[in-house]
């Protein structure tokens, strides 16, 4: 028990003693003895650590030839530790001060990432949406032969729009779930309208024959065979672009139900 109490006893005065040097040299105008130990501590993946120690040199290693790798591994060292919105704050600043430094093309990636991480689901605001994809557009019209980060950069882009399209598409889907038939059809044919290469055409366009067949159904009398008819043409218009569309049974049976009046 004695052995164990001080081998504790000592692990405990190790930690102290260790943390005590780390925060001495946090505060220390030692630029070699704080570099060197920042990078150590980016190689051992202890990014925090790090990040406080470049951030800390940044003022000290201004105007040298430290200077831009220093504020890259600042920035790299936040984003590797999640701290997305300061990591994106940090390679913004670098990209400015620092555009030929050969650092400079992995800082504009990694920013474009923060940015990225930044947006929301598509049910919520999709504001930071649209200005990530304008910046991911920017960088790839500016790089167009880089082969390192395109893929990535179209991957981003492309689930971005899924999120843009699903929104828009929902939009309209919750007319229909309202039983808001007329309105339902309007905001979906303007969903193609805006964009005809949504990835959800084919659900767009379903609900759009869907909500017609609703909507003329409940009509008076009176107008129930002119209504059909917009079905119908919806109809057709479905089966032409997916005729082997999932959709397609039931859209059938209600075109045979309407044409048997």
């Amino acid at each position: 028990m004695r052995k164990a109490l001080v081998i504790l006893l000592l692990s405990a005065l190790a930690l102290v003693s260790c943390k005590s040097q780390y925060e001495v040299l946090l505060a220390s105008n030692d630029v070699d003895a704080k570099y060197k130990a920042a990078m150590d501590y980016f190689a051992a993946k202890k990014y925090q650590k790090s990040a406080q120690l470049f951030e800390s040199m940044a003022v000290l290693t201004s105007g040298t030839s430290r200077d831009d790798t220093v504020q890259y591994y600042w920035g790299l060292s936040n984003y590797r530790a999640k701290d997305y919105y300061t990591a994106e704050s940090n390679f913004s600043k670098f990209v400015e001060s620092f555009p030929q430094s050969p650092f400079t093309p992995d800082a504009q990636f990694y920013r474009l990432d923060c940015l990225y991480r930044a947006t929301y689901r598509w049910e919520l605001d999709q504001n930071p949406t649209r200005a990530c994809m304008a910046a991911i557009n920017e960088y790839v019209r500016e790089h167009p032969e880089d082969d390192i980060h395109l893929p990535a950069c179209q991957n981003m882009l492309k689930d971005l729009q899924e999120r843009l399209d699903r929104k828009d598409y929902e939009a309209g889907r919750q007319y229909y779930r309202m039983e808001d038939y007329l309105s339902a059809r309007v905001k979906l044919r303007n969903v193609l309208k805006t964009n005809s290469d949504n990835v959800y055409r084919e659900d767009v366009l379903y609900y759009t024959a869907m909500a017609s067949y609703h909507y003329a159904r409940l009509s008076v009398k009176e107008k129930q065979k002119e209504r059909f008819l917009v079905f119908t043409d919806d109809y057709l218009n479905f089966i032409s672009e997916y005729p082997e569309s999932h959709y397609r049974h039931e859209l059938d049976r209600l075109y045979r139900q309407v044409n048997e009046k």
